[in-house]
C-alpha cells in the first residue's frame, strides 16, 4: 500500500525479497535475486562537481534498483524535461518516448544510456542526511479579524534594491519596514507558528472564505526572502534549555505554555519568506508547488538538493534506511533550500496536508545518493 494524502502517493512500502509466495512484485520489477546485466567496461575517473565528488560505479551497487516502480518516477522526470538543461536537452525526447514504455524497457534504457555515480563529500566525515518537507493546508482570511491576525506578505516593492532587507523583528518594530509592507498582505492566519511553518516549507494551500461567501483554495508559492540568515527556533529553544523536544508538537506545546515569549522565539529567526498567490484548480491541485528548477514537484519523487553538488533536473538514486521509511528509489533533483547544504544532503517532498506533515516531521535519517549521468 502507499501512504497518501489527497490521493497522492507519499511513502511506499518497499518490496520484501523474503515475502511469502503470492505477494506480487511491483509492475515490471525484476526478481530481487536476478542479477543485473554484466557491466565489465572500465570505469571512468571520478568527477568533481562543486562541493561533491562523483565516483562512477556499477549498477549492481544501487540497492533495490531492480525493485522500484520506475513509472512513478517517470512522471517527475517528464516534469524536469519541461525545462531541460544540458546534457538532458538531448536525452529528454527519449525520456518522453519512454513514458509509455514498460518498466522493463525503462530500466533497460537507463542501463544502456546512463552511468551511476556515487556522490561523496569532498571533506571526509560529512555524513549523509535525509529530511523531508511538505505543503501545509491551512485556513486563512482575506481580511484581518479578531482571530486572524498574522499576515503573509507579497514581496515588498524595494526588495531587490535593499539587500538584506529588514529582519523579522525590524518588520514588526520599525515604522519604515511597516510602511513598506502596508498593502502587501495576501491573507491572514490565526497562528504565528503556522505562519512560521509555512515560511519554512516554502509554500502552502490556503482555504479561504471570500467576502461573498465562496469557499476557495489557493496556493501561496515562494516568491523570495528578506535575504537574512535562517535560524532554527527549535535550536534556539534547546540552547535556552526551554525544551527537550524541538519537534513541531514540542514547540507548539511550549508556545501554549509560554504565550508571553512567543515573539522572542520568532525573532530568534531573522529570515522572512514572501509569497505570491496562485490558483489551485484542475491539474494544479494534483501537483506540488514549483521547485527551484521551475517545475511542479511530484510527491515521493522530487527532492531538494544542494545545487552546487547536484544540478537541477538530474535523476538520482536515493537509499535511506531508517525508522520512518526504508527508501530505495529513483528521484529527481528539482528543488533546493537554505538548510540543504552538503554533498550527500536531500529534502524529500512528501506532498500536502496533515498526513504529509506528520511523515515529514519524523523523517530524519542516514542517506546515500547516486547521480545517474549520461555515459
Amino acid at each position: 500500500m502507499l501512504a497518501s494524502c489527497g490521493g497522492v502517493p507519499l511513502l511506499p512500502s518497499q518490496p520484501n525479497p523474503a515475502a511469502p509466495p503470492g505477494v506480487p512484485a511491483p509492475p515490471g520489477a525484476l526478481p530481487s535475486s536476478e542479477a543485473l546485466p554484466a557491466d565489465t567496461a572500465p570505469l571512468p575517473p571520478p568527477i568533481t562537481q562543486g562541493k561533491s565528488r562523483w565516483v562512477p560505479v556499477r549498477w549492481q551497487e544501487l540497492p533495490g534498483f531492480n525493485d522500484d516502480a520506475l513509472h512513478e518516477a517517470w512522471n517527475a522526470w517528464l516534469k524536469s524535461c519541461e525545462r531541460p538543461v544540458p546534457p538532458w536537452t538531448a536525452l529528454c525526447p527519449q525520456v518522453r518516448q519512454l513514458a509509455i514504455a514498460t518498466p522493463v524497457e525503462q530500466r533497460a534504457w537507463m542501463l544502456q544510456t546512463l552511468r551511476p555515480h556515487r556522490v561523496e563529500p569532498l571533506q571526509a566525515g560529512d555524513a549523509g542526511l535525509l529530511t523531508a518537507y511538505y505543503e501545509p493546508v491551512m485556513d486563512a482570511s482575506r481580511q484581518p479579524t479578531a482571530r486572524h491576525r498574522v499576515p503573509l506578505y507579497r514581496p515588498p516593492a524595494d526588495l531587490a534594491q535593499r539587500k538584506p532587507w529588514f529582519t523579522r523583528q525590524e518588520m514588526e518594530a520599525l515604522p519604515e519596514a511597516q510602511a513598506a509592507l502596508r498593502g502587501r498582505e495576501i491573507v491572514w492566519l490565526a497562528d504565528p507558528i503556522d505562519a512560521l511553518v509555512l515560511q519554512i516549507q516554502g509554500s502552502g494551500r490556503m482555504r479561504i472564505t471570500e467576502p461573498d461567501g465562496r469557499q476557495v483554495t489557493v496556493r501561496l508559492a515562494y516568491a523570495g526572502t528578506n535575504d537574512q540568515p535562517y535560524r532554527s527556533v527549535g535550536t534556539w529553544l534547546l540552547r535556552q534549555g526551554l525544551v527537550r523536544d524541538a519537534s513541531w508538537p514540542g514547540i507548539k506545546a511550549w508556545v501554549q505554555a509560554n504565550p508571553g515569549r512567543v515573539q522572542e522565539m520568532l525573532w530568534s529567526n531573522p529570515r522572512m519568506v514572501f509569497f505570491r498567490e496562485e490558483p489551485l484548480d484542475g491539474l494544479a491541485a494534483q501537483l506540488g508547488p514549483r521547485g527551484a528548477q521551475g517545475v511542479a514537484l511530484t510527491p515521493g519523487r522530487s527532492i531538494a538538493v544542494d545545487k552546487d553538488s547536484i544540478p537541477y533536473g538530474a535523476p538520482v538514486w536515493l537509499a535511506s534506511p531508517g525508522p520512518a521509511a526504508n527508501l530505495q528509489r529513483l528521484v529527481l533533483a528539482q528543488d533546493t533550500g537554505s538548510a540543504i547544504v552538503g554533498a550527500v544532503r536531500a529534502d524529500y517532498f512528501m506532498g500536502w496536508g496533515a498526513e504529509a506533515g506528520e511523515l515529514a516531521g519524523r523523517l530524519k535519517q542516514p542517506l546515500k545518493l547516486w547521480v545517474l549521468w549520461p555515459r
